[in-house]
């Protein structure tokens, strides 16, 4: 699968929408064994959610679209497809195996503190279930991108491959992954993931209380306003 929205790869509504459609369709595709999840997008994956889809919106339309974050998460993060992604952050940490391509422009983290956000729970244990706790709550209160070294050491992506040879590291993994028999893969999965999925869903509802009632604080939609403002004088 590749993504193909420009100018980043924005995780808007649309974006999120037909990622999941999509996501659904290979799943109940009995052909479909793995999936491996790029860019279309020369230089970029994801710039990750679309804050233009938290500002200056509707209540509805804030649950509406963290609604469709969760769905995204929720249907990557349990999918019983093996999948390797090159590149992303929350994205790839929902998959199996995270593979980046060795550029110093290239850069991956949770950033939100940067956007005087905060990363919800469900967020905070998937980043955590990778890097460990302390690299995890330094990186997240800090808001850090991390350089590709960085992020290869703190075990946020698994493996580093000079840019031309992604998509075919990408693919052997897969075939490695694939070798094993389903069943005993897809249930592993489903042990080591079960806590983090059941924590969530069982507090989905509150969640989308909570995003809602915070994106909607003045002082929140000032921040973000600020921040969009940053990125207009960096474009131009």
């Amino acid at each position: 699968m590749k993504f193909k929205s420009p100018p980043v790869n924005s995780l808007s509504l649309d974006f999120l929408t037909e990622f999941c459609i999509s996501l659904e369709k290979l799943e109940n595709d009995r052909a479909c064994r793995g999936l491996i999840i790029t860019s279309a997008i020369p230089r970029v994956f994801s710039s990750g959610l679309d804050i233009t889809e938290m500002y200056g919106k509707s209540t509805e339309h804030y649950a509406e679209f963290w609604r469709a974050v969760q769905e995204m998460w929720l249907r990557l993060y349990s999918s019983n497809l093996g999948s390797s992604p090159a590149g992303g952050c929350l994205i790839a940490l929902s998959c199996d195996y995270r593979i980046m391509a060795e550029n110093p422009k290239y850069i991956i983290g949770l950033n939100e503190a940067q956007l005087g956000i905060v990363a919800p729970f469900w967020f905070k244990d998937t980043f955590v279930n990778a890097v460990g706790y302390r690299t995890a709550e330094r990186s997240l209160q800090l808001g850090l991108l991390h350089s590709v070294p960085e992020a290869h050491q703190m075990g946020l992506v698994d493996e580093v491959v000079p840019e031309e040879k992604l998509q075919e590291k990408a693919v052997a993994v897969v075939a490695q992954w694939l070798a094993l028999p389903d069943h005993s893969r897809q249930l592993t999965k489903t042990m080591m993931r079960k806590a983090v999925l059941d924590h969530m869903l069982a507090h989905r509802e509150e969640d989308i209380q909570n995003f809602v009632k915070f994106i909607s604080k003045d002082s929140i939609q000032k921040s973000l306003s600020v921040y969009m403002e940053m990125l207009k004088k960096k474009k131009s």
